[in-house]
């Protein structure tokens, strides 16, 4: 069985690291009846997913690099740079603040709730503006700031939050926008994987681990997440993203219910 629930795990991190309905959310709310999983775990199937979009991305990503002499090139890198630096300089600030998830399914169905809603409204706003590619260097500012907006509320959603930022700061276009939220994603959540996997083996707390289950779930992970990312970038060329908005609403309000009624935590 705990193979099966680390499968299952797996599935959902894969599904909902990158499409804007929150990974961490859905993690917190699945492990109310599959039991709580350790710091290692949850890296473990974090790094699947970041593996994935990092080879669909590796293209674009070698481009970057060796295209360096290109000015196009290299101002798209020092934007993805900075985005990241304003990330981990931010994430640093709140670690040190003793910031910790919250274990309750409340406060993640109004994240979902209210992030549906924004999601609704900046698909809206985004729509009246010109449909620029260009990532600006507001954009890359705020999308720094928006991934740590998200770490601080689960149920916000990294991604949801970055692409959206992204098209209302400017880059109205909405593959360019979900482009360079993703590409920020690499390095950010790359680092933050070492940190916390570092700081677990520091601690200990890498003792005791089920490594078959780690291999399995991380493995899951990164097939399911590499459909899902194929997926929404295809869907997103001829789409907005009502659909998603309409799905968070209708799980918070769920939550909420079932919160109110005692059935989850």
């Amino acid at each position: 069985m705990d193979y099966i629930n680390a499968a299952i795990l797996g599935v959902v991190e894969g599904i909902t690291e990158f499409l804007p309905i929150s990974s961490t959310g859905h993690l917190i709310i699945v492990e109310q009846w599959l039991g709580h999983r350790s710091d290692m775990f949850n890296i473990v199937i974090q790094a699947g997913a970041i593996l994935a979009v990092t080879i669909i991305y590796w293209r674009r990503l070698l481009d970057l690099v060796l295209g360096w002499r290109e000015p196009q090139n290299r101002d798209y890198a020092a934007k993805l740079i900075v985005a990241f630096l304003i990330t981990a300089i931010l994430g640093f600030v709140v670690k040190r603040l003793g910031y910790e998830l919250p274990e309750t399914a409340t406060p993640i169905a109004w994240a979902l709730i209210i992030g549906g809603i924004w999601m609704i409204f900046a698909e809206w706003a985004a729509a009246r503006k010109p449909p620029h590619k260009e990532v600006t260097w507001l954009v890359a500012i705020l999308v720094g700031i928006a991934q740590i907006v998200a770490g601080v509320f689960p149920g916000t959603s990294r991604s949801g939050a970055t692409i959206f930022v992204a098209m209302l700061a400017g880059t109205g276009n909405r593959a360019a926008a979900t482009e360079f939220a993703f590409l920020v994603g690499i390095p950010t959540m790359y680092a933050a994987s070492g940190y916390e996997l570092l700081k677990t083996f520091k601690d200990g707390g890498a003792a005791g681990e089920d490594w078959t289950a780690l291999a399995i779930a991380f493995v899951v992970s990164t097939i399911v997440a590499f459909i899902a990312v194929k997926w929404l970038l295809a869907y997103i060329r001829s789409n907005r993203f009502t659909l998603f908005a309409i799905y968070r609403i209708i799980l918070g309000v769920l939550l909420l219910g079932m919160a109110a009624t005692g059935l989850i935590g």
